[in-house]
């Protein structure tokens, strides 16, 4: 035999020269959950070791992370019930408590990337990403909403912009009106082809935001369906994304292929709560090797073509060192 593959796997030494892809801690993004209240801190019971934290100890945990090599950051607020209303207004209250936190991030750290979330959900008494009227969640109206979210973000610092709701033409209305207030530095990140999956149950318990009715399958992609995710990735693309991202990320490696294929800028991927949940879960039990299973998972979505991975294993994975 000439060739003889298995010589380029005799040792780790080899193996390593000859590996085509590699998980760097500067690729990854570390979702961190904010909730109200001083020195507070609760873990959340369906993601092992993932935790709430209030602003003072936010502070503390990005500290510490960024002591790792983790740089950056997409943030997401667990907000009262009482400050939820049809039209999550306390998603712009420069007072409340996302807002104010951002600005004590970027005033700490400001070498910091931090993303922030455009979504009406954590801040919606109805629980949906848009307004609703007679159960039907308005579209355009919401942009409004969203538009105003994004500029009060970018006004305390956010590096980059997460538009997560699916509403139609977000990205270009966002766009519009950040460059409209003169913050046309600040980025976005298209939540391009997010699924209506069933992925995200662990989050929507961090965050107590759940749909009150229905379910977000209007607005949400069919995780049916491939050639839409090219439909909705040309559309951002065009309203001046800067970033394209699939969520969730494993169930839609082919997915993430296909925008990398296509498009020159680059493409995230969401590593979601149910798939951390799933891994940390069977590591528990003794079913897996956790550690093997994070990395072969983080290595399989960087192969895909996701240049950045969101993922809640950042701080376990930075915490290696070697990798």
């Amino acid at each position: 035999m000439i060739h003889r593959p298995r010589r380029n796997r005799k040792s780790a030494a080899v193996r390593q020269i000859v590996q085509e892809t590699q998980v760097l801690t500067s690729d990854l993004i570390f979702p961190l959950f904010l909730t109200e209240g001083k020195n507070a801190s609760s873990e959340v019971k369906s993601m092992p070791g993932i935790f709430r934290f209030s602003s003072d100890l936010i502070l503390k945990e990005i500290e510490h992370c960024m002591n790792m090599g983790i740089r950056s950051f997409a943030l997401f607020p667990n907000i009262s019930e009482k400050l939820k209303d049809k039209y999550a207004t306390e998603s712009y209250n420069q007072n409340g408590l996302y807002l104010k936190s951002l600005r004590e991030i970027k005033r700490y750290f400001p070498e910091s990337c931090i993303m922030t979330d455009v979504a009406m959900d954590p801040y919606s008494s109805d629980g949906h990403d848009g307004i609703v009227e007679n159960g039907e969640i308005l579209n355009d109206e919401t942009l409004e909403v969203l538009g105003r979210m994004a500029v009060a973000q970018a006004a305390c610092g956010a590096d980059i912009i997460g538009p997560s709701d699916m509403m139609d033409g977000r990205v270009g209305y966002i766009r519009n009106e950040l460059d409209h207030a003169g913050f046309y530095k600040v980025s976005i990140m298209a939540y391009t082809a997010k699924y209506a999956s069933a992925f995200y149950g662990p989050f929507r318990d961090a965050l107590d935001s759940a749909p009150k009715f229905g379910d977000k399958k209007t607005y949400q992609m069919n995780p049916a369906n491939s050639k839409e995710a090219l439909f909705e990735a040309q559309l951002d693309f065009e309203e001046g994304a800067d970033f394209l991202m699939v969520k969730p990320a494993l169930p839609y490696l082919d997915v993430i292929k296909l925008l990398n294929d296509h498009f020159d800028i680059p493409i995230a991927a969401y590593n979601v709560s149910g798939e951390y949940a799933m891994i940390k879960a069977a590591a528990q039990n003794g079913w897996i090797d956790g550690e093997k299973a994070m990395i072969e998972s983080l290595t399989a979505i960087k192969r895909a073509g996701a240049k950045i991975i969101l993922t809640y294993f950042a701080k376990e994975y930075a915490q290696l060192g070697k990798y």
